[in-house]
């Protein structure tokens, strides 16, 4: 088993229940890790052996652009597409961060993290 991560992908998208935030618009940082078995690609050095990081990216910025009122809908629908595009993805967790969040205060970001594992 091996992990692949792509770390700090940063997206412009148009989440939130306020009706400014889906107007307006904020960025975002996605951060992604999945395990696979890495071992065949090591030896094979081919591309389809292993998980396409590539593709995560891909399937990340698509996700995020279809506005969501809760980052947890924007994340369980990109660790969906990830099982289904995938089929070497074991598990997979993601964090979704929203960048000065609109909460009165001085905030960075706020976060959610999910993690989902293939049935056997």
């Amino acid at each position: 088993m091996g992990i692949i991560k792509v770390e700090n992908i940063r997206v412009y998208a148009h989440h939130g229940c306020l009706e400014e935030e889906t107007k307006i618009g904020s960025d975002y940082r996605v951060d992604l890790e999945v395990k696979a078995n890495l071992k065949p690609s090591s030896k094979t050095d081919e591309l389809s052996d292993t998980v396409d990081y590539v593709l995560l990216n891909k399937i990340v910025k698509e996700e995020m652009q279809q506005p969501s009122k809760l980052l947890e809908t924007v994340a369980k629908r990109i660790l969906k597409r990830i099982f289904n595009e995938d089929l070497l993805v074991k598990k997979a967790t993601i964090s979704v961060s929203k960048l000065n969040p609109p909460i009165g205060g001085d905030v960075e970001m706020v976060t959610i993290k999910m993690t989902k594992r293939r049935k056997k």
